[in-house]
């Protein structure tokens, strides 16, 4: 088994609700350790979009990354994400992996740590939770970002 760190958003069809079940889903894939609180965050990327709700999990994994990553996407379709092709748009479900271990993964559609993580405070917040030891990369975004993230739960 691997701790996998998962990131989760939705900000469609009730959010907070689409991440709740999004969690459980998760457990077809591995042994869900732990859970960060849920959080309300602006959007990042394209922000002219309702608000998300975001969370992480700690995923405990016999699957290797790439596996996981097909495993999340079915996930994703499962729980009635549409693709249309608009990047940081808005969307019912979303998984990320942020984290596989201490391992590095570069490949053409999977790249772990995730390549953005240092810079999405939607992200590092709910992971810091539940992996102190990420804390240090609080420091390194701008105030605005972290003012943007606030827990529901």
């Amino acid at each position: 088994m691997i701790r996998a760190y998962i990131g989760i958003g939705s900000n469609l069809d009730e959010p907070e609700r689409q991440v709740r079940k999004a969690i459980e889903a998760l457990r077809a894939l591995g042994d869900v350790a732990a859970v960060s609180s849920l959080y309300r965050t602006a959007p990042w990327g394209k922000t002219d979009q309702p608000d998300f709700v975001n969370a992480v999990v700690a995923l405990d994994t016999k699957l290797e990354p790439r596996p996981l990553l097909h495993g999340l996407k079915w996930l994703e379709r499962d729980l009635g994400r549409v693709e249309d092709g608009e990047r940081w748009g808005p969307r019912r479900i979303d998984f990320d992996i942020l984290l596989y271990g201490d391992q590095e993964v570069h490949d053409n559609d999977l790249i772990v740590p995730h390549p953005r993580l240092r810079e999405r405070a939607f992200a590092l917040v709910p992971l810091v939770e539940l992996a102190p030891r990420y804390r240090p990369l609080l420091d390194e975004l701008p105030p605005e970002q972290l003012a943007g993230v606030s827990s529901i739960s």
